[in-house]
């Protein structure tokens, strides 16, 4: 019987993590995060922590199994929010689940749980982990969740094999209406509680708003760029060999297209953003294609398919990359094939990861709409993820 730690959040996937590590006889403990404390940038108050803390509590008093609270919302501060700020300030656009997952649930968190006496500590995230033994080691392999729907693996993409030695994921093999059915079977006051949605611990937030707290507006121009520039300009997606060229995103200037409005910041947006533009009366719905930061410009594109959103490859800086599996890191001047995906839920695609000694590059068979830098790239072996990176451009 070990003693677990488990991160109860007052949903129903830590809940029912919760419930079944006990059934199995081990020594549970549930430890609430209070990770963020303003309201008042949130638009509804019904996740907020005070009601996940009451929820946690009563699912704690359920299966019977003591609930502590910390308060870590300084590194949270510090270590998510301050870096959200940073990246979009640059004109990029970060990911909070993955920074909070590796700077607070399996760091600071994890230490809070061993200060209790913890040997494990368990999360409600719907993956799988499989231990190896390579050379007297144990290796731990990240898998996908069962459930393809809910696969979490993405969130957890900068874990290292240390967080993972003391890792369980109780939910791996489930799918979330099993999820549901247990809940509602024993009772659990989160059986039909939504699930959270918006910044990982501060909710569903107008991002803008949000982000004014630190970052001046300031107005901009937005330029239309149209499909017929591609063609004139001899850039559509192809299967050029110059890893540099395939990769970059394309430049455009305020020549390139015609003015078709203002902005309040070009920080504010990131590619692929439909709503939020705030401009209307074309043929068809506008996407951002491109931010230039530097010059406050906002480039779109109209329609889904517009030829701006879409390309074949991206590139991570060498200092960026992190392997789960160090035992798989890949040697400089090789091609590699792997699945790949640039966000979550996004079906696995096929890849080429080039590894040079400034970084990897990666080159996607079919051209991926939405490449956008601060985001993450996760790369698969089948559905084991085996490393990832920060997209820088």
């Amino acid at each position: 019987m070990a003693k677990i730690i488990v991160g109860l959040s007052g949903g129903v996937d830590s809940s029912v993590a919760a419930y079944l590590l006990k059934k199995q006889g081990h020594d549970v403990v549930g430890l609430f995060m209070i990770n963020w404390h303003d309201s008042s940038v949130t638009l509804t108050s019904e996740c907020s922590w005070k009601d996940d803390k009451f929820i946690a509590e009563l699912v704690a008093r359920k299966i019977n199994i003591p609930l502590e609270i910390v308060d870590l919302s300084k590194y949270y501060q510090q270590r998510v929010v301050d870096y959200m700020f940073s990246e979009y300030e640059k004109g990029r656009t970060p990911n909070p689940d993955v920074l909070c997952n590796r700077e607070i649930k399996f760091d600071i968190f994890l230490e809070k749980a061993f200060e209790l006496g913890a040997d494990y500590v368990a999360t409600g995230h719907y993956c799988r982990k499989e231990t190896l033994i390579i050379n007297n080691k144990n290796v731990h392999r990240l898998l996908a969740g069962v459930d393809t729907n809910k696969d979490q693996s993405y969130f957890l993409c900068q874990l290292s094999q240390k967080q993972l030695d003391k890792a369980l994921f109780p939910l791996g093999d489930l799918t979330k209406p099993e999820v549901r059915d247990i809940a509602k079977q024993n009772s659990l006051a989160t059986a039909d509680r939504k699930d959270s949605q918006g910044i990982c611990f501060v909710g569903k937030v107008d991002l803008p708003v949000f982000l004014q707290q630190k970052l001046q507006t300031k107005k901009g121009n937005v330029i239309e760029i149209k499909d017929e520039y591609y063609v004139k300009n001899n850039i559509e997606n192809t299967n050029n060999i110059d890893l540099k060229t395939i990769t970059s995103p394309f430049i455009y200037s305020k020549n390139d297209g015609e003015i078709v409005g203002t902005h309040s910041g070009a920080h504010f947006f990131t590619i692929g953003q439909r709503k939020g533009i705030g401009i209307g009366g074309f043929p068809k719905p506008i996407f951002v294609i491109a931010t230039d930061v530097e010059n406050n410009i906002l480039y779109v594109g109209q329609g889904k398919e517009h030829k701006g959103l879409y390309r074949k490859g991206l590139f991570i800086q060498k200092n960026e990359i992190h392997w789960i599996r160090q035992d798989l890191k890949t040697s400089f001047g090789k091609k590699h094939q792997f699945l790949v995906r640039i966000r979550y839920r996004q079906a696995l695609q096929k890849a080429s990861l080039y590894i040079e000694v400034e970084g990897i590059y990666i080159v996607f068979d079919i051209a991926q709409r939405g490449i956008t830098s601060g985001q993450f790239a996760a790369w698969y072996l089948k559905d084991e993820l085996i490393g990832s990176g920060v997209i820088d451009k």
